[in-house]
């Protein structure tokens, strides 16, 4: 279902002339018997009941292991490069230490780690904040905990973006068609004036494929079933200690990090 900013509008200013509540706008956006962002899934297609994502940061040794893993998504999802960090779209991206787990970091935290970069995406929280806020409903999370970003029903009130307490999204404020390098037919674009972000490659998974940065990070990215306690997250998770992104807030995100070196101090 498509509904742009006019529509919405619209639909708003009649509400209040003829007395309908918030809910009741909402409710008649919304009218549609298909759940939005959905895809046609095969046989072979993978399912979970809650996904969840570790990164093993030992594994990420070179400036080219991170640069494999961001162009892979950023790549099939046409994530456009515009060039300038005040237009930048990002589905995946690095930061420090001390940006990435705020008031985690201490003085004798060795090099390696302060200086390390860290690889960010959105978390697909247990409880995200961006859901709640969203008017529209673009923002919605699956039975199986990815949380989804439809750029149809979003009408570009960032609520989302203020919401969310991770930066884990990024607003069109240009046509962000002509900053694509080269376009992925498969993948739809999006326009200006809408919100876009990580979606745990869900059309990749829908075919029966994990997604592209698990697929090119050489086993730093490791994917899979939280519920299963026998699938690879839950194996790893058993086997090594690990750390979220500011777990005070209580969103409960579904990324994992395992915090090492990787060997090289100035990786």
């Amino acid at each position: 279902m498509s509904i742009n900013r006019r529509e919405f509008l619209k639909l708003a200013g009649f509400s209040t002339v003829m007395g309908l509540t918030g809910s009741s706008v909402v409710d008649e956006l919304l009218k549609t018997k298909a759940e939005a962002s959905q895809v046609l899934v095969d046989e072979k297609a993978l399912s979970a009941k809650r996904w969840a994502m570790v990164i093993d940061t030992s594994k990420f040794k070179t400036e080219e292991d991170y640069k494999s893993v961001i162009q892979a998504c950023h790549s099939i999802h046409n994530v456009p490069d515009i060039g300038n960090p005040k237009d930048e779209v990002k589905w995946i991206w690095t930061d420090t230490y001390e940006h990435t787990f705020p008031g985690q970091e201490n003085e004798y935290i060795p090099e390696g780690i302060k200086h390390k970069p860290f690889l960010l995406l959105c978390n697909h929280c247990y409880n995200p904040p961006c859901v709640r806020v969203c008017p529209t409903k673009a923002t919605f999370k699956r039975k199986d905990g990815i949380v989804m970003m439809d750029q149809h029903r979003c009408i570009g009130c960032r609520f989302c973006m203020a919401a969310c307490p991770f930066g884990a999204r990024s607003f069109n404020w240009r046509d962000p068609r002509p900053f694509i390098k080269e376009t992925n037919p498969e993948y739809p674009t999006r326009t200006k004036g809408v919100v876009e972000k990580c979606t745990f490659c869900f059309e990749r998974l829908a075919r029966g494929l994990k997604p592209a940065c698990v697929e090119k990070s050489n086993g730093g990215l490791i994917f899979g079933d939280l519920s299963d306690p026998k699938s690879e997250v839950r194996k790893v998770l058993s086997a090594h200690y690990t750390i979220r992104r500011k777990p005070e807030i209580g969103t409960q995100p579904s990324v994992y990090y395992i915090i090492g070196t990787g060997g090289n101090e100035n990786a």
